[in-house]
């Protein structure tokens, strides 16, 4: 170890955001990106209301916000039906499609160590 580490961290001058774990962190981080993400994945075509009813504890507000973040970062896609009312789906993306296996992963593993 060099002088300038300490145990468990990144050597200096590396920052976190500028290394692919960060940048993973950044898409889907936060309270309810994985679940809108799962919920995604699970009903594969999803409407607004429907996604925030099976999640239940986020604002509308909230949702909208991590969709849009979502959009903005190509992993869900919004489809807008120019009708009345209006009617919008969501999806995920074939890029949001690809985090489904690192998600997998982290759920197995938090099955296999929790107590």
């Amino acid at each position: 170890m060099k002088a300038d580490e300490t145990p468990n961290s990144l050597p200096t001058g590396v920052d976190l955001p500028d290394t692919g774990f960060g940048y993973t962190l950044s898409l889907i981080g936060g309270k309810y990106k994985i679940l809108i993400l799962y919920w995604l994945y699970e009903k594969e075509v999803i409407r607004f209301n429907e996604l925030k009813r099976n999640i239940g504890t986020i604002s509308y507000k909230t949702l909208s916000v991590m969709l849009k973040e979502l959009e903005a970062d190509d992993i869900v896609i919004r489809k807008e039906f120019p009708q009345i009312p209006p009617k919008v789906e969501y999806s995920l993306s074939e890029r949001g499609r690809s985090l489904i296996p690192v998600l997998d992963i982290i759920c197995a593993w938090g099955e296999a160590n929790r107590a």
